[in-house]
C-alpha cells in the first residue's frame, strides 16, 4: 500500500517531472555538441588538402621574415626585444652621434682656410747709372712670407709685381709655379724686380748723382699680386705699399715693410 500512496502523492510527481526536464536538457546539449564535433571533423577533412598547401606557403613566409633583423618601434604598445632587452635604441643613438662627430671632424680638417700672405720688406737694393742715357738702373729684392693654416698642401701658382714712380711703370716681374707649402707650415719667397728710371724722368738721374746730397731717397709704389690654389679653389691676394729707396748708393740692409695685405678673393676652378 505504500507504493500506491507514493505515486498518488503530488509532491513526488513534481520531483519526478523536474528531474526529467533536467535530464532532457542535458541530453539535448550533449547531442548538439556531438553533432557540431562531427561537422568540424568533416569540414577539416574536406579542407585538409587546401590547408596543406597553405601551410607550406606559410612556412616559406616565416623563413623569409626570419631573415630580417629585429626592429623595435617605440610607442605605447611597443614590445621590448627579448634578445637585446631594448639596447637596440642605444646603438642607434650612438651611431647617430658617431656620424655627427665624424662629419664635424671632416669639415674641420678639410674646410679650406685662406692662405696668409705678408710682405717682409726689402732685402737688398743694387743701383747702377747709365751716364750716356741719363738713366738710373735699380735692382730691388723683396720677400714674401706665406702661412698655410690648412691641413693640406697649397701651391703658389704665380707672383707678379709692378713698380711705379710718379704713376709711370718703371719695372715689373712675374714668377710662375713658384713653390708649394706643406700643411700647417710657413715658407718665404725672395724675388727681384729690375727698375729703369729715365727718359721723361731723367731728372731722377741728376738727383741720384748729386754729390752735395748724402741721402738720395726716392719713393716708388709697389703692387704685388699672388695667386694660390688648393683643393678645388684658387685665391688671389693683392698687396700694395710705398718703398723708400736710396738711389745714390747700394744697400743690403733689411727694410721691414708696413705693407698691408688685401683680403683674398677666392675663385672656383673651371
Amino acid at each position: 500500500m505504500k507504493p500506491v500512496e507514493a505515486v498518488s502523492n503530488p509532491a513526488c510527481w513534481s520531483s519526478i517531472f523536474t528531474a526529467g526536464l533536467l535530464m532532457g536538457a542535458s541530453l539535448s546539449r550533449r547531442g548538439r555538441l556531438f553533432l557540431s564535433s562531427l561537422g568540424r571533423r568533416s569540414t577539416g577533412q574536406k579542407g585538409s588538402m587546401i590547408g596543406a598547401d597553405e601551410s607550406l606557403d606559410g612556412l616559406d613566409r616565416q623563413e623569409d621574415i626570419a631573415q630580417f633583423p629585429y626592429v623595435e618601434f617605440t610607442g605605447r604598445d611597443s614590445i621590448t626585444c627579448a634578445t637585446c632587452q631594448g639596447s637596440g635604441r642605444l646603438y642607434v643613438v650612438l651611431s647617430v652621434i658617431l656620424c655627427l662627430l665624424v662629419s664635424v671632424l671632416v669639415a674641420y680638417f678639410l674646410f679650406p682656410r685662406p692662405v696668409l700672405v705678408l710682405d717682409d720688406g726689402i732685402r737688398s737694393v743694387t743701383v747702377h747709372f747709365d751716364r750716356n742715357n741719363s738713366k738710373v738702373l735699380i735692382n730691388m729684392t723683396s720677400s714674401l712670407n706665406f702661412t698655410n693654416s690648412n691641413f693640406f698642401k697649397v701651391w703658389v701658382d704665380s707672383v707678379s709685381c709692378q713698380i711705379l714712380y710718379m704713376k709711370t711703370v718703371v719695372g715689373s716681374r712675374q714668377l710662375d709655379n713658384v713653390i708649394h707649402i706643406q700643411p700647417l707650415s710657413q715658407r718665404q719667397v725672395n724675388f727681384s724686380v729690375s727698375m729703369e728710371i729715365g727718359g721723361s724722368l731723367s731728372y731722377v738721374y741728376a738727383f741720384c748723382t748729386m754729390a752735395s746730397i748724402k741721402v738720395h731717397n726716392i719713393v716708388v709704389f709697389m703692387q704685388t699680386s699672388v695667386k694660390t690654389s688648393y683643393m678645388v679653389r684658387s685665391a688671389q691676394n693683392t698687396l700694395e705699399a710705398y718703398r723708400y729707396i736710396d738711389c745714390g748708393a747700394n744697400s743690403t740692409i733689411h727694410q721691414p715693410s708696413g705693407l698691408g695685405w688685401s683680403k683674398p678673393r677666392f675663385q672656383q676652378h673651371r
